[in-house]
């Protein structure tokens, strides 16, 4: 089976064995998109952006077809779901490809990533909380089963914030920091205060976002395969933190984890993990590599696909966001 991720930054398929109980990935490429950057100051993405979106989206179908997966699920994430045009944009992609690429409602997302962090985390992690960075959105997520009891996506994404709140100096000055973290905190107010009286037993931290912050402060090159506990200590990524202030984008990149097409906005994703962190009163949190592409092949899995609609967008007008919620509090 395939699953495509169409992200801020790039769009990835995984093609996964699912026969075996478990999504082990056989193949999995990638195509740089930079969609954030091509985005208008309103969020539109324009003809440039769709020429990309497309050519991704035919290069992933022929790729999914060649390992014998068939036609892939492709879904896009806060980019595309909060463009102001994202109904031209699917219908554009569609009528290019012939393939239908969906947008899943933030609290989806969560849902999903929360499910694969619990078949990767087990049982022993008791009542659990999942965070998630991605470029456009912040997901947060606790239960105490195989789904969520609470989750929520708040437009904390690091592509977003460095756009909207760093993109004067480099590096940012005292002050944009300053008003940033002030915006972050005001936004996870409610949230932190859910978390806290749930008072999880473990904190586990998804996404490419931790993924390298974790490397920056300390874990265990990708390189030593997924298996290797991977913590994310608070207190280190507050040294890390002040360690990226200080920093224009292009030293950032010379940084143990970070890569260059993150660089820029490394400092913002640090600061929205470490006031999530300290807001939830999560003293280390351990760094999962499934996320929401493993939740997707895990509900194929389980012989759930009602929430996954296998008809086509209808070309004749807006596009809407055809996924279900999977769990209702």
């Amino acid at each position: 089976m395939g699953v495509v991720d169409i992200g801020s930054n790039t769009a990835r398929l995984v093609i996964a064995d699912t026969e075996v109980g478990a999504p082990l990935p056989v193949h999995t490429r990638k195509w740089r998109l930079r969609l954030a950057q091509q985005a208008g100051a309103d969020g539109r993405l324009g003809p440039q952006a769709v020429e990309r979106l497309s050519e991704a989206v035919t290069a992933a179908r022929e790729a999914s077809e060649e390992w014998g997966a068939g036609v892939p699920f492709v879904f896009a994430t806060a980019v595309v779901r909060d463009a102001p045009n994202r109904g031209e944009v699917l219908r554009a992609v569609h009528e290019r490809t012939g393939l239908a690429v969906r947008t899943l409602p933030g609290a989806v997302e969560a849902e999903l990533t929360f499910l694969a962090a619990r078949r990767w985390t087990g049982w022993q992690a008791g009542p659990m909380v999942v965070l998630d960075i991605g470029g456009g959105s912040f997901e947060v997520a606790f239960g105490r089963g195989r789904l969520p009891d609470f989750a929520v996506s708040l437009p904390l994404g690091a592509g977003r914030l460095t756009r909207e709140h760093l993109d004067g100096e480099d590096p940012p000055g005292a002050a944009a920091l300053k008003e940033l973290r002030r915006h972050v905190r005001h936004q996870l107010r409610d949230v932190a205060a859910r978390i806290r009286w749930e008072a999880p037993r473990t904190a586990v931290a998804t996404s490419r976002t931790f993924q390298q912050l974790a490397r920056l402060c300390g874990a265990a090159p990708g390189r030593e395969g997924p298996f290797v506990p991977r913590p994310l200590v608070r207190r280190d990524l507050r040294h890390a933190l002040r360690g990226l202030a200080q920093l224009p984008a292009a030293e950032r990149a010379r940084l143990p984890g970070i890569s260059s097409a993150r660089a820029r906005q490394a400092l913002a994703g640090a600061l929205v993990a470490h006031t999530a962190m300290k807001l939830t009163g999560t003293d280390e949190a351990i760094v999962c590599p499934w996320a929401i592409r493993e939740g997707i092949l895990l509900r194929h899995l389980e012989g759930d696909t009602g929430w996954w609609p296998e008809s086509a967008p209808d070309t004749a007008r807006a596009v809407p966001t055809v996924v279900r919620p999977l769990h209702r509090t």
